[in-house]
């Protein structure tokens, strides 16, 4: 890993607006620090506790009230279009919904594609379609028939494999993944995960966001423990999933299912 920093985080703070003019403080005062060359760090909380806020924050589509994001040792606040736009064609976003994300009217291939297409990159059509069926192996899609299916006729699961093949296209420097396993069933989910623990192994740093502890402790070497938009607990995964200090995170390990006995 870098010594540098890929993503600095520092007393972020984020507010949204209600209907009543009330306003909701979704992150409150965190900071964190992600190295670049393979570096995985894993967000937990429940619903609400700000774990997509600081996700979508890291890239700039989310405005703060206060506080520093710089990405790439850039500050992102007042960062002119063009240079965020160059900054985040360096990152890979698999977003929660998959339902949304992908185009309606394109082919799996021609979506998982987009990408470099948008971006301008030098290759033959044929070349970029051999490109994305590999992306689409890697997270378990091999069928010819979902390559040409458009995204109406994928399961949610589909979906987000298809989302993952797509943000890896453009072979991100840094990964943002926003529960990007929670339509799978158990086998793959594990496949997806050791997908991606490959591709840390090879330099690409990940942030990963889940509610469940277990699968941030499998995918990440570190992991903070969102609650309230505020970091209650953060360290090494074993450290906090052996030994847990904060009540919050010890009532999530308490919640999580039981591991039959061997």
């Amino acid at each position: 890993m870098t010594a540098e920093p890929i993503l600095e985080i520092k007393d972020l703070t984020v507010e949204f607006k209600s209907r009543g003019a009330k306003s909701h403080r979704a992150l409150d005062g965190d900071s964190l620090s992600l190295p670049g060359g393979g570096a995985a760090l894993a967000i937990v909380g429940e619903s609400g506790s700000g774990k997509s806020t600081l996700l979508r924050s890291a890239i700039g589509l989310i405005p703060q009230k206060s506080g520093s994001v710089k990405l790439f040792g850039k500050e992102l606040n007042g960062a002119p279009a063009r240079e965020l736009t160059a900054l985040r064609r360096r990152c890979g976003y698999v977003p929660q919904d998959p339902y949304g994300a992908l185009p309606p009217g394109l082919s799996v291939i021609d979506a998982v594609t987009e990408p470099e297409i948008i971006a301008g990159v030098k290759r033959s059509k044929a070349e970029r379609r051999e490109r994305a069926k590999e992306l689409l192996a890697e997270v378990g899609l091999t069928d010819e028939r979902i390559f040409a299916s458009r995204a109406v006729g994928l399961s949610g699961g589909q979906r987000q494999r298809v989302e993952l093949a797509r943000a890896l296209m453009l072979g991100p420097e840094l990964l943002l993944c926003d529960e990007p396993t929670s339509m799978q069933d158990a086998s793959t989910r594990g496949e997806i995960i050791e997908a991606l623990r490959r591709r840390t192994a090879t330099g690409m740093s990940m942030l990963f966001v889940t509610h469940d502890l277990r699968l941030a402790a499998f995918a990440a070497e570190k992991i903070i423990v969102l609650k309230d938009g505020k970091i209650c607990e953060s360290g090494p995964s074993r450290e906090i999933m052996q030994t847990p200090r904060h009540p919050y995170t010890k009532a999530l390990i308490d919640a999580l299912p039981r591991l039959p006995e061997a």
